[in-house]
């Protein structure tokens, strides 16, 4: 086989660009939008503060890992300020990025960027004295290949596996071999080692178990080995995406080759990436913001509502369909009749609300009772490019009501402002008091210059 031939496949043309972009060719409205998604991560990340599954890790990290770490090839995680290898970081830092479901999205790729390219770049970062573009250029990398490659699995993936955890773990390859300056081979390596090992299935869900922290965690470690291996000179498929026996041969069956290179250098998918608005699952907030819409609009209470049918696309009832009498918050973060009681009968389906009455607030799980989700072809051949909300509402005097909202808040053409994402941060910061105000406005100051950073490490005074 020819050189051109052999380097002519999808993959490996991303990887090429992956090599080859500096932070000088990416638009400056990406780059600021760049630092508003890692001003959102690190709050998220902070907040998972003494969840007990990022316990758990943080219990297998001091077992198996290295005794307190110091200087250099060390990391911070941030819940517990102290400092560890880097893959450690990676691996607790990304299991609390995810855990209060307040990290962003990628409506395309259906792919939770931040809570697996951040922890990997950060911690790989820190343990090498990279700077701040570096961070940024590196971060970017991991967005761009990461959502790539979500859209080229398709929504066949999806059903059964959690996107990222799977594509997750190339995010963070990427990511962090862009931010070892790898070349196209090197990045090649990188992510097929990647590919190899990932995994997330969706099974989770039906038990109220960990996994889906134990996916963002996994993926964020064992991108960042995978990176370190390909930097060493280990091997992995160079076409482990698009190959016979690869992950789409596995693990879709709607693959599209063609996205992988789509818009290269053109197209920033970085500056696509969705904020989250609620505190749950990214598929309950369409019809959330509808019904809270029609509630506001018809001047209505939620003991006035009858009965709610939430028109979905299939992807929604997929993931939450199995959460029929959640059993936990975490679960119940996955229950659209939870989240659209806690906005009906509070106002609002955030953090407090979850904590205080999404599984004891007899209301609550009254309205529960009330939410219907209903396939709706329309929606469903929008998603996942638009996440259309819809909602039909019955009220108790005989009335039928609709609503419907296009563009929920949170993404691109509805997004949230800076002052917006600084209320987010502290509110984040102040969840079970993993961060103070100070701490809070002294990293939120920081983010907003991170281009010009030395580097990356504290962000949070050492633990004592």
């Amino acid at each position: 086989m020819s050189q051109a031939a052999d380097t002519n496949y999808p993959t490996r043309q991303l990887c090429q660009f992956l090599a080859d972009f500096k932070l000088a060719d990416v638009p400056a409205p990406v780059i600021e939008r760049t630092k508003d998604l890692f001003l959102d991560w690190i709050a998220s990340a902070i907040a998972g503060k003494d969840a007990p599954a990022v316990r758990r890790l943080q219990e297998f990290a001091a077992a198996m890992g290295p005794a307190q770490a110091e200087g250099k090839n060390s990391a911070e995680v941030l819940v517990d300020r102290r400092r560890t290898s880097p893959y450690f970081a990676a691996l607790i830092n990304g299991a609390s990025s995810h855990v209060v479901e307040q990290d962003d999205v990628h409506n395309g790729s259906v792919l939770h960027p931040a809570a697996v390219v951040f922890p990997a770049v950060v911690a790989a970062a820190q343990a090498e004295g990279k700077t701040g573009a570096e961070v940024l250029l590196a971060s970017i990398a991991g967005y761009e290949a990461g959502i790539r490659i979500g859209e080229f699995m398709g929504r066949s993936h999806y059903t059964v596996f959690h996107t990222t955890g799977t594509v997750g773990t190339l995010a963070a390859a990427a990511a962090v071999a862009k931010l070892y300056n790898l070349d196209a081979e090197g990045i090649n390596q990188a992510l097929g080692s990647a590919g190899t090992q990932a995994a997330g299935l969706w099974e989770f869900l039906r038990d109220a178990a960990d996994s889906k922290q134990l996916h963002t965690a996994k993926a964020a470690a064992d991108g960042l080995q995978s990176a370190w291996l390909a930097r060493a000179g280990f091997t992995g498929a160079k076409q482990i995406l698009e190959g016979k026996q690869g992950m789409a041969a596995g693990m879709s069956s709607d693959a599209n080759p063609a996205a992988l290179t789509d818009g290269l250098g053109t197209r920033w998918a970085t500056a696509e990436t969705s904020f989250k608005f609620f505190a749950s699952c990214r598929h309950t907030h369409p019809a959330a913001d509808a019904l809270k819409v029609l509630m506001q609009r018809e001047g209505i209470g939620a003991d006035q509502i009858a009965s709610v049918t939430t028109h979905v696309h299939q992807g929604a009832i997929d993931v939450l369909g199995p959460v029929v009498n959640p059993a936990t918050i975490h679960q119940a973060k996955f229950s659209m009749g939870t989240v659209l009681g806690l906005v009906a009968v509070h106002g609002h389906a955030g953090l407090a609300e979850f904590e205080q009455y999404a599984l004891p607030d007899a209301k609550v799980v009254d309205f529960r009772g009330k939410v219907t989700m209903e396939l709706d072809q329309e929606i469903n051949a929008a998603y996942p490019r638009q996440w259309i909300g819809r909602v039909t509402v019955k009220t108790t005097d005989g009335r039928t009501l609709a609503a419907r909202v296009d563009v929920p808040k949170g993404d691109p053409d509805n997004t949230l402002s800076r002052p917006e994402l600084e209320a987010k941060a502290l509110q984040l910061g102040a969840f079970r008091n993993g961060a103070s105000e100070a701490e809070m406005r002294a990293i939120i100051a920081r983010v907003w210059a991170l281009e010009q950073a030395p580097n990356v490490n504290d962000w949070l005074p050492a633990a004592r």
